[in-house]
């Protein structure tokens, strides 16, 4: 089981800092919605396909991680194909897909560590001001994270449970058991956090550091 979305390697985009990373895609991804021409953004989505490309993982393993973001985006401009023209929906597709591969080249070349830390000194100036609690921001970001890996691998063990029974494998079918599972882990991961007293714990920067650490773990 995946313990992290993180690959080890020392390319272009490992060597950028993780607050760098996080701005050019926050940048990117508001460019692209002011964007309408199809050309351009099939060139950007093109660009962040080879930049995904280049962190060190197989194509099979590249497509395999962002595989039911692709499917749910794909069902989406379905839908969307009843309401909106056709062009319209292109250039939605594009501008999506372009988010997608770029979004997942940051997270595959960026540590859970890293980018808690970015999140946390974003939001330092509203835990000063009293409107979050102070590294609540970076646990909810890292959470999140940490929680892809692991539907991923559910997912794939129901896929797997489903061949071993001899049933055909739907997506469908296979929403509600993944739903449930992942809500279930959810609420374990919550009552952890409550038992181990962790919010209530933080209400320095380096005790909150000390929490994050067992979370990652």
């Amino acid at each position: 089981m995946l313990s992290s979305l993180y690959v080890v390697g020392q390319g272009p985009l490992h060597r950028l800092s993780a607050g760098s990373k996080l701005a050019v895609l926050a940048i990117v991804g508001v460019g692209l919605f002011f964007i309408q021409s199809p050309w351009i953004l099939a060139f950007a989505f093109a660009l962040a396909v080879i930049v995904y490309l280049t962190v060190g993982l197989s194509l099979r393993e590249a497509l395999k991680r962002i595989r039911l973001t692709l499917y749910s985006l794909l069902f989406l401009m379905v839908l969307n194909l009843f309401f909106l023209p056709i062009a319209e929906v292109q250039v939605l597709a594009l501008r999506f897909l372009a988010l997608v591969f770029a979004a997942a080249a940051v997270t595959a070349t960026t540590t859970l560590d890293a980018m808690m830390d970015v999140v946390n000194r974003l939001m330092r100036p509203l835990g000063r001001l009293g409107l979050i609690r102070q590294g609540d921001a970076g646990l909810t970001v890292g959470l999140c994270l940490r929680f892809v890996p692991e539907i991923l691998a559910r997912y794939h063990a129901l896929v797997e449970a489903h061949k071993a029974r001899g049933l055909k494998v739907r997506p469908l079918t296979l929403l509600g058991p993944l739903v449930i599972l992942t809500l279930k882990q959810a609420d374990d991961v919550a009552a952890a956090i409550d038992a181990r007293g962790l919010r209530a714990a933080r209400t320095t920067p380096r005790s909150s550091q000390s929490n994050e650490r067992q979370i990652r773990s």
